[in-house]
């Protein structure tokens, strides 16, 4: 069970103030999303996870660079699942180490890896800003904030992004983008935005919807040509954007720019390969085929310590649930592009009392037990659309349970620990209480680390204060 740490006010006395403006969905469709409490883990664990997400970080990008140069466009499209029209662009190298988050569970087995979301990853002013202030109202001089440095790691990002730009003739203001009336969405832009600011550079915002493309040209906002754009907008969704009074393929057009060297995205198109699902499983097969590498491409791709780091941080993921079903393995099926728990199932006969495991962003909240027939007919479709998506298989690993106080009441739910990478270094912590698949309506219950958590004087308070 995970010690939680509850903290001794309201919800409203958290929220009246700073931490509601740093965080203004804190409510969401009337539910409570941020709790005033602290999920408590002890300074090994921390520094594990450190060593490990940074590791995983360097795995995917090495594999990245991997399939870019060596495997060919079938790969990307069959195994990975990439929309034709997103190879080319796919393939261009960028600098790596963007903005993501993994997702991690941490059990009996130690740290496990099960998800990255290397597009578009939100909860940032979660981790960034909301902690460092209810880390501050536990008074406890023996906790620390662990995502204090994730505001430093992001303008150091942008400075990488821009200054590799700059070499390509990508200069001028930065726009920032999103869906204008998504609160959740353009609070995380927004948040970018201002450490961008911060770190030197011209930034404006402008709504998605406010957009304008002339093919083969530029893009364009209100008449400002735009060179550099961080767009919070999933790029599988973009590339089937049709505009449907002009029959403009805004997405290919957009996408056509970046190929032409008039536009450069952030995080890159290259991130992608690593947001599909299927490149879990394309990590795994290599891993498992390591020695035979250097037939394809005349190198061994992983050395000792990279081998070590997928056998213990990674998990068994294939193409095909063959390999967990002949063992009767409990096994999770999930959908290449599945967010908020969409397209995922638990399978194997321990699924129904373990705690499963996928990854969701807290975006695109929809709020619950809709009974309209045209709710219903948009949920249908919604999971129509990720149900008959390819699907990779992962070994399923237990979650760690924690109880928290919500408005409602006492939740139990299930851990699942985020670990925001950004420019390849561990930057910040996003943990979040749920289901056995954590969806968007999972509470976030900020990280704290308790550096006297081994004492036992300090155990009784981890627990409940």
């Amino acid at each position: 069970m995970r010690h939680i740490y509850q903290l001794p006010f309201s919800h409203e006395e958290v929220f009246r103030g700073k931490a509601g403006q740093q965080v203004p969905y804190h409510r969401m469709y009337g539910k409570q999303y941020c709790v005033p409490a602290l999920t408590v883990f002890s300074p090994a664990e921390m520094q594990e996870l450190r060593t490990a997400v940074e590791a995983v970080d360097g795995i995917y990008c090495k594999v990245m660079r991997f399939i870019q140069q060596y495997m060919p466009d079938s790969f990307l499209e069959q195994q990975l699942g990439i929309h034709p029209g997103l190879i080319p662009a796919a393939r261009m190298e960028m600098v790596t180490g963007g903005i993501t988050r993994q997702d991690w569970i941490i059990g009996e087995a130690g740290p496990k890896c099960i998800e990255n979301n290397t597009d578009t990853p939100t909860g940032i002013p979660e981790a960034a800003a909301l902690e460092g202030i209810l880390v501050g109202m536990a008074e406890k001089i023996s906790l620390h904030a662990p995502s204090k440095g994730m505001d430093e790691c992001i303008r150091e990002c942008f400075h990488r992004w821009l200054d590799a730009y700059a070499k390509q003739g990508l200069l001028g203001p930065v726009t920032f983008t999103s869906f204008g009336e998504h609160v959740e969405d353009r609070t995380n832009t927004e948040y970018l935005m201002k450490l961008c600011q911060e770190a030197g550079y011209e930034t404006f915002y402008a709504p998605l919807e406010e957009l304008e493309i002339i093919p083969g040209e530029a893009l364009y906002h209100q008449g400002r040509e735009i060179n550099l754009l961080y767009r919070l907008y999933p790029l599988e969704y973009l590339i089937d954007d049709r505009d449907e009074t002009t029959g403009v393929d805004i997405g290919a057009a957009l996408l056509e720019l970046v190929q032409d060297g008039r536009l450069g995205l952030m995080n890159p198109v290259q991130h992608v390969l690593m947001q599909s699902k299927g490149f879990m499983a394309a990590i795994w097969s290599l891993y498992e085929r390591n020695e035979q590498t250097p037939e394809y491409c005349g190198f061994r791709l992983f050395n000792d310590a990279e081998l070590a780091s997928i056998s213990r941080y990674l998990l068994p993921t294939y193409f095909e649930a063959g390999p967990f079903e002949w063992s009767a393995m409990p096994y999770v099926a999930k959908s290449y592009w599945g967010r908020e728990g969409q397209g995922t199932s638990l399978l194997g006969e321990e699924s129904d009392h373990h705690g499963g495991q996928t990854a969701a962003s807290h975006q695109l909240h929809a709020p619950m037990n809709s009974n309209t027939t045209d709710e219903l007919q948009e949920e249908d479709e919604i999971a129509a659309y990720y149900n008959n998506q390819p699907k990779i298989y992962q070994q399923l690993v237990p979650m760690e349970q924690a109880v928290i106080q919500t408005e409602d009441g006492e939740y139990s739910g299930y851990l699942l620990t985020g670990v925001f990478v950004i420019g390849g270094r561990f930057a910040g912590v996003l943990p979040r209480i749920g289901e056995k698949v954590t969806g968007d309506m999972a509470y976030y219950c900020a990280a704290v680390v308790n550096e006297r958590l081994d004492d036992e004087e300090e155990k009784e308070w981890t627990i409940w204060d």
